[in-house]
Formats: structure tokens, C-alpha cells, sequence
């Protein structure tokens, strides 16, 4: 008799637990959802060169982000003096790293300030552009133009560069990220003293000149 009362009385303590976890796992809090990512790697256009902290175009990208209710997170993996070559070589650690959504490429004006081959150049988009594909991200490829010193010849063919990449991976672009501001008479007033790199006013341009083809590539 005390043994099936017994058998009973933790019958019935089993029961409520089960019911009792059961409750507690429907009622607990779900972690909310992490913000997909989007990877940048670029040169000191994109590292805020001779900037304050916050003030270049992919630190406003992020702002607009948040402004607009989007939900995604910036990492910047820009760095200054940074060529295809050393952006190739650094990417794959990069995208295991952050299994980025989205990858904009902002490489290739250092390749041509060190008179790389162009081929090089072409090559070294191309490999990146499908490694992050390989890893099911979208790529946008941020184009740059060379001045007129460089030749006419050389111009063109460095600036087709980035868009014969983007049309054979089918990724998106911009063909010119300074547009507006290196392409017009009064240039040199958005310029820092080096004549290169672009002043912190410069930067909502160059966000703006980015900013559709970045909003259709999320899309």
C-alpha cells in the first residue's frame, strides 16, 4: 500500500515537472534575431583618412541605416594604402569572420597611384568579388577614376575595369564613388591638402552617390 502511494506521489511530482518545464520553455524569451551584415573593405577612401572617427561615408551609411529603420550592421575592414592585392588576400579570413549579407568593394585607386598592370587589377576584383559570392553574399563594387594626366588610353581602361567585373559576376556597381566631387571644376574645395582624399563635407556625396545601388543590392 505505502509503496503504490508512494509510486503514485512521484508519478504525479514527474508529471508536474514535465508540465512545468514544458510551461517554462514556451514562456521563455527568444534571443532576437542578429542584424545581417554588411562588409566594406576598402582604402582610405573608406577608413576615414585625415578624418574624425565617424565622419566618413561608411560610418554615415550606418547612420542612414539606423535613421531609416534598416536593419543591418557595418563592418568597415577599410584600410588606408590598401590595394586589390592586399584586399584579395585578406577578404577569405574576413568573410569566415562576419558572414557578411552584403560585400561593397571600394579597392583599385592604389593600384593605379603604383602603376599596377591593369590586368592584376581586373583579376584580383574578379577573385574577390567571387569569393564572397561563393559565400552567398551580394557584391557591390565601388569604381574609380584616374585623372587625365594618367593618358586618355589608360583612363578608360582602368575605369572599364571595374564595370567589365561587375556585368561578368553579375555584381552591382557604381561606377565612380566621387562622383560630383572630383569630376567637377571646383574640385580641389572638397579636397584635402594631399589632392587626394576628399574633406569630411565630401563624404554625404559620396553616401549619396552610393546610396541606391547599396538600398537596390539589400533589396
Amino acid at each position: 500500500m505505502g509503496l503504490s502511494l508512494n509510486r503514485r506521489h512521484f508519478s504525479a511530482l514527474g508529471l508536474w515537472a514535465a508540465l512545468t518545464g514544458s510551461c517554462l520553455a514556451q514562456t521563455a524569451p527568444t534571443a532576437a534575431p542578429l542584424a545581417p551584415t554588411v562588409l566594406v573593405l576598402g582604402d582610405s577612401l573608406s577608413a576615414e583618412y585625415g578624418l574624425k572617427r565617424g565622419s566618413g561615408w561608411v560610418a554615415l551609411m550606418e547612420q542612414r541605416f539606423a535613421k531609416e529603420k534598416i536593419a543591418a550592421k557595418v563592418v568597415n575592414a577599410s584600410i588606408s594604402g590598401d590595394t586589390t592585392s592586399g584586399g584579395r588576400s585578406r577578404l577569405p579570413s574576413l568573410l569566415t569572420q562576419h558572414r557578411p549579407k552584403w560585400v561593397v568593394i571600394e579597392l583599385g585607386g592604389n593600384d593605379a597611384l603604383r602603376g599596377l598592370p591593369l590586368g592584376m587589377t581586373q583579376d584580383n576584383l574578379s577573385a574577390m568579388t567571387q569569393s564572397a559570392q561563393a559565400m552567398g553574399a551580394k557584391v557591390l563594387i565601388a569604381g574609380m577614376q584616374v585623372p587625365p594626366n594618367y593618358g586618355q588610353d589608360y583612363s578608360e581602361k582602368f575605369a572599364a575595369t571595374f564595370a567589365t567585373v561587375a556585368k561578368t559576376h553579375k555584381a552591382g556597381l557604381v561606377p565612380f564613388l566621387l562622383k560630383g566631387i572630383a569630376d567637377v571644376p571646383d574640385a580641389l574645395r572638397w579636397f584635402q591638402a594631399d589632392r587626394i582624399h576628399p574633406l569630411e563635407a565630401a563624404h554625404p556625396v559620396i553616401l549619396d552617390t552610393m546610396w541606391p545601388a547599396v538600398r537596390k543590392m539589400m533589396q
